[in-house]
């Protein structure tokens, strides 16, 4: 072993020491008693330094196994975390296609209703006009069925104007809506009008829930942002009090108000008044998969969506807050011009 030539300067010292004892054996008793006990404290120092060497190459030996392992189970930790992240980046995206499958499901629902009244009228329309055809191809036609006609025609072009600008106006809304969510873009648009078109997504979901809306916002804001992002705020905001707000059959308020609290930051306080969050949760609603509603409508992603997308592309924070009035407030922060993406 290595120890045996690590101590050979005191091999050879113990030799030389053994040598001298017997050389003296005519020496005093004192002297020779004095030699020989230092010559035995010697020699179990040697043995103890012997055995504290063996002692520390096995520790060395098992430091170096401990090592191996620990480096190991960090790699898998390691492969563990990453494949977690993106299981956790998959769901979030998968949460984020839910959450336009249910817009486009909501708005869906919402054009068939002009778009129904419109196809009655035109198919009034037709019939009339049919009639007043065979009339005049008879040579039968009269002025008070001409004014009859005339009638019908006038009140049913005008339901079918107005129904098709209705579903015009939520197609258009719904289109500028999904391409800002699909395509994260940076652009400039009205904070207040793309409040209103995003609300105005929602308004199916609403209706059904019968919760009223409000919004104060001053008119002139424009941003310089990712609207779609703001739409995925608001909506998992909305969604967020439908599943967790609001009790069963409660009618309630939903409030979104909108300053500038300094020239070039705008502040968003999305605020209902549901049950509210209970204190001990009130720290982790941002967490992912933390949800109080596991199984029945909740996925504990809507609000740690929220909190990655108002950090994230949209450059600001967001709290929340328990109103004295009950409820909940949520608080955006964001700049009005959000930087451009580095390359």
């Amino acid at each position: 072993m290595a120890d045996f030539n690590l101590f050979d300067a005191e091999e050879k010292t113990l030799e030389q020491a053994e040598e001298l004892r017997h050389g003296m054996a005519d020496a005093p008793a004192a002297i020779r008693d004095g030699l020989a006990t230092l010559i035995d404290s010697y020699g179990r120092s040697v043995r103890e330094q012997r055995r504290l060497v063996r002692v520390s190459d096995r520790l060395q030996a098992q430091l170096a196994t401990v090592n191996h392992e620990l480096g190991k189970r960090k790699a898998e930790a390691e492969q563990a975390l990453d494949d977690l992240k993106s299981a956790q980046e998959s769901l979030v995206q998968a949460e984020k296609l839910a959450s336009l499958g249910a817009l486009v499901g909501g708005v869906a629902h919402e054009i068939n209703t002009p778009v129904g009244i419109a196809l009655s009228c035109a198919s009034h329309l037709a019939d009339a006009t049919q009639d007043i055809k065979k009339l005049f191809e008879a040579d039968d036609i009269g002025v008070d069925d001409f004014k009859r006609y005339m009638a019908t025609a006038m009140d049913t072009t005008s339901l079918i104007l107005s129904n098709c600008e209705r579903a015009a106006q939520l197609i258009r809304s719904f289109k500028q809506v999904a391409v800002d969510r699909t395509s994260s873009e940076r652009r400039d648009f009205d904070l207040c009008a793309y409040i209103r078109e995003t609300l105005a997504s929602l308004g199916p979901h609403l209706r059904q829930a019968g919760h009223t809306v409000s919004i104060d916002c001053p008119g002139g804001i424009t941003m310089t942002s990712y609207p779609g992002a703001l739409s995925q705020v608001l909506s998992n905001f909305v969604m967020n009090s439908l599943v967790h707000g609001f009790e069963p059959g409660q009618i309630g308020e939903i409030r979104i108000e909108v300053d500038q609290v300094e020239p070039d930051q705008v502040r968003l306080t999305y605020a209902d008044t549901g049950r509210g969050i209970p204190d001990q949760n009130r720290g982790r609603i941002f967490d992912p998969f933390f949800t109080t509603r596991r199984g029945i409508g909740g996925s504990g992603l809507g609000l740690h969506i929220v909190y990655n997308l108002v950090t994230g592309p949209l450059g600001g924070n967001v709290s929340v807050e328990s109103p004295a009035k009950g409820g909940t407030a949520f608080v955006v922060t964001v700049p009005q011009v959000t930087a451009s993406p580095t390359v």
